[in-house]
C-alpha cells in the first residue's frame, strides 16, 4: 500500500472474488456462473440501436428495464431500483439502512460482502451465529435491534427459508428493515418478493448474474415500497446516477422477457444439482440440502483444502472458505452434466 492511504482504508478486509485463473484452461466450478449463454434475445438487443449510442449517457432512471423487471413480477415501477450488479444495491441498502445505532444483522455464515461493507462504510455489526445444522433460525433475530441481511438462499450453504419464516420476523418490529438477498432464488427457493404489498419494512435485492446468465453485464435490482426505493435513488444519486450502462440495459431488459429460456436453463441447473448431489453422497460425502445454483459439501477423509487443491491440480476449480466453521467444506458450482461428471472423476482419483 502507499504513503498516502488513509488509516481507515489500511484496516479493510476486501472481499475475495473466487479465482478468475489465466494460467490454463479450468473447468470453473467456484463463482457461481452458469454454465450456459444468455438469452438468444440477448445478442440481438446488444447490437442493436444502444449500441450505436454509447457517446450518450444511459439513463439515470432505467425506465426501460424498471418496466420489464416490474412486468415480469407484477408490481409497479415505483417498486423496482435497477443497479450495477446486486453488490452495488447491496451498498446502497448498506448505507441508507444502517449508521449510528442501527448496526447491520447477518449470520456469522454467510455472504462475505456484508462484511466488507459493514467495514467499508464504518458501521456497527452484529453476527448471529447459525444453528449447528447451519441453519438459520429467524427466532434467533427477533430482538435484534438493527437492519437485519438475510442471504436466502444463503450462500455458501444453499439453505433457504420459506417466506412464511422471513414474514414472521417482519412482523415481530415494522420498524426494521429486514434486506432479502435472493440471488440464487430462482434455482428451487421461494420469493418474498409476494410480500412486497404487505410490509414496508421489506426489501427484496435480486440479481442477472445467475439465472439470467449476466454476471459479465452486472445488473442486479431491488424490489420494496416506493418510501424504501426512494431512500436508495438518494445514495445512488449521491453516488453515480449513471450506474447501468446502455449495453447491460438493454442485454437485461431481453434477458427478463425471455421466461422460456430461463426456465429452461433453472430447470437444467435443479436436475444437475440432484445429480451432482445423489452422486457426491455415493462417494460418501455429506452435501447439505441446497435451493441455489452449488452444492456445500464434506468428506470425512478429505480436508476441505485438500479436496480444493486436488480438484484444481486436476483442473477443476470450486471453492473452499477458511473459517471456522466452512474449511471442512467446498463450495461447488452447479454446472453442465458434462463438468459434473468431470467432477465426479475427479474426486473418485483423488479419493483412490
Amino acid at each position: 500500500m502507499s504513503q498516502f492511504l488513509s488509516p481507515e482504508a489500511a484496516r479493510l478486509a476486501p472481499y475475495t472474488p473466487g479465482e478468475q485463473p489465466r494460467d490454463q484452461q479450468y473447468i470453473k466450478l467456484n463463482t457461481n456462473e452458469s454454465p450456459f449463454p444468455p438469452s438468444p434475445a440477448v445478442a440481438a438487443a446488444v447490437t442493436g440501436a444502444d449500441a450505436q449510442a454509447l457517446q450518450l449517457y444511459s439513463d439515470p432512471t432505467c425506465a426501460a428495464l424498471h418496466r420489464a423487471i416490474a412486468r415480469y413480477y407484477g408490481v409497479e415501477e415505483e417498486n423496482i431500483l435497477a443497479g450495477n450488479g446486486s453488490d452495488e444495491i447491496l451498498a446502497f441498502a448498506f448505507r441508507a439502512f444502517c449508521g449510528t445505532g442501527r448496526p447491520a444483522v447477518y449470520a456469522d455464515v454467510t455472504y462475505g460482502f456484508y462484511q466488507a461493507q459493514t467495514a467499508l462504510f464504518g458501521l456497527e455489526s452484529v453476527r448471529v451465529p447459525l444453528r449447528e445444522d447451519y441453519t438459520l433460525a429467524v427466532e434467533d433475530y427477533m430482538a435484534a435491534q438493527g437492519t437485519v441481511f438475510l442471504a436466502n438462499p444463503n450462500a455458501p450453504t444453499g439453505l433457504a427459508l420459506p417466506p412464511s419464516e422471513i414474514r414472521r420476523l417482519l412482523e415481530a418490529d415494522r420498524q426494521r428493515v429486514v434486506v432479502v438477498d435472493e440471488a440464487y432464488v430462482d434455482f428451487g427457493a421461494e420469493s418474498c418478493v409476494p410480500l412486497i404489498g404487505e410490509y414496508d419494512n421489506l426489501l427484496v435485492v435480486q440479481t442477472m448474474s445467475k439465472s439470467r446468465s449476466l454476471a459479465g453485464g452486472r445488473v442486479g435490482f431491488a424490489i420494496g415500497c416506493p418510501a424504501l426505493i426512494e431512500d436508495l435513488n438518494r445514495v445512488k444519486y449521491s453516488f453515480n446516477p449513471y450506474n447501468v450502462n446502455r449495453m447491460s440495459m438493454a442485454a437485461a431488459v431481453a434477458a427478463m422477457e425471455d421466461k422460456d429460456y430461463f426456465t429452461r436453463c433453472c430447470a437444467a441447473i435443479r436436475e444437475n444439482r440432484a445429480w451432482t448431489a445423489s452422486a457426491l453422497e455415493t462417494l460418501g460425502f455429506s452435501v447439505l440440502p441446497s435451493a441455489a445454483n452449488f452444492l456445500f459439501a464434506k468428506h470425512p477423509r478429505l480436508e476441505g483444502q485438500a479436496l480444493y487443491q486436488g480438484l484444481k491440480a486436476r483442473g477443476i476449480l470450486v471453492r473452499w472458505f477458511d473459517g471456522s466453521r466452512t474449511r471442512d467444506f467446498v463450495r461447488i458450482t452447479v454446472g453442465s452434466r458434462q463438468q459434473m461428471e468431470a467432477l465426479t472423476d475427479a474426486v473418485r482419483d483423488i479419493l483412490a
